[in-house]
């Protein structure tokens, strides 16, 4: 199951500035499109918890 397409559209990043997250399907993450911060989807869920997202390595960003 993909992710609804009209909840990607109101998702933004849990952070103060609040921007909005592109989605990578493939790799089933969604990138905060100001900080970068790397969010996992499990079992469809998005897991926008600041301490679980990762930074994007030298070669992502």
């Amino acid at each position: 199951m993909a992710l609804d397409p009209q909840l990607l559209d109101i998702l933004a990043c849990p952070d103060t500035h609040h921007s909005p997250l592109t989605h990578d399907a493939d790799a089933q993450t969604l990138t905060c499109t100001e900080c970068g911060r790397i969010f996992e989807i499990r079992d469809d869920i998005p897991v926008l918890l600041l301490d679980e997202a990762r930074q994007p390595s030298a070669k992502e960003a």
